[in-house]
């Protein structure tokens, strides 16, 4: 027996007639005779486990809801994507192209999941936040704010990407790593504390923020990746005070690393 049923309810979005649903029976936290949200086809909902579609949400295209997801609120899912097994997508939140949610996953508020993202484990999308790309975000980690993670990088662990950040191309943000305010996290980065990168600001001239990280001693300015030296060069070629600028704060950090470096030659007793 089918556990839902199209009524004769519908409304068009985009071209796109939409049905809502009907219960047949009651399951999960679902009861027989409930009115749901709005889908396209029967394609968009499984008639097999406690996955259903609440409220205002819509499912149309290709997308798939099933096994015990649930999808409420206002909340569109479009294009081909999939949610699963226990994931929730709720508020105003929108998952479409070839991303996936799955597992415990939580996407809500007016977060955005899209490409080929995937959103799994125990992680929240929330706020306005975007994840795109082949991005993943996984384990226990949150994505909240106007945060972006995209490209081919990867949140995972308990860690917390926020504010303005940006965590792009093949970085890692993992552990109980917070990055917040306006850092951009890119390159092969690796970040799993806040010892892991510094944000800059650039009070000299545009006022932009500027990061760099530890694992791959890398800057990100702008559209810039590379080395301090690289950076300095550039710098230098677009005005004599922005280059004296970058390279004031490249020694900077060199001079920490510098540091650092001595004081662990003393630790193991090579002094």
């Amino acid at each position: 027996m089918k556990k839902y049923e199209l009524t004769s309810e519908t409304k068009v979005i985009n071209g796109v007639e939409l049905h809502r649903i009907k219960a047949l029976k009651s399951f999960g936290s679902v009861k027989k005779g409930n009115l749901g949200g709005w889908i396209e086809s029967e394609n968009n909902l499984s008639q097999f486990g406690d996955a259903w579609v609440y409220g205002n949400a819509t499912v149309g295209g290709y997308a798939t809801i099933s096994e015990n997801a649930a999808v409420g609120g206002d909340a569109i899912i479009c294009d081909n994507a999939i949610v699963r097994e226990n994931a929730t997508v709720s508020e105003n939140a929108t998952v479409g192209g070839d991303a996936i949610i799955c597992d415990n996953a939580i996407v809500r508020g007016n977060a955005r999941v899209r490409g080929n993202a995937t959103v799994g484990g125990g992680a929240i999308i929330c706020d306005n936040a975007i994840v795109r790309g082949d991005a993943t975000v996984e384990d226990n980690a949150i994505v909240r704010g106007d945060a972006t993670v995209e490209e081919n990088a990867t949140v995972g662990g308990y860690a917390t990407v926020s504010g303005n950040a940006t965590v792009v191309e093949n970085a890692t943000v993992s552990g109980n790593a917070t990055v917040y305010g306006n850092a951009t996290i890119g390159g092969d980065a690796k970040v799993r504390g806040k010892e892991d990168f510094i944000v800059f600001k650039n009070w000299w001239s545009s006022g932009r923020y500027f990061t760099w990280t530890r694992s791959n001693n890398k800057w990100k300015v702008g559209c810039f990746y590379g080395s301090g030296e690289e950076l300095i060069a550039k710098a230098y070629k677009d005005s004599v005070k922005s280059g004296r600028e970058y390279e004031r704060v490249v020694n900077y950090v060199e001079s920490i690393l510098k540091e650092e470096n001595n004081d662990d030659e003393y630790n193991k007793g090579t002094y």
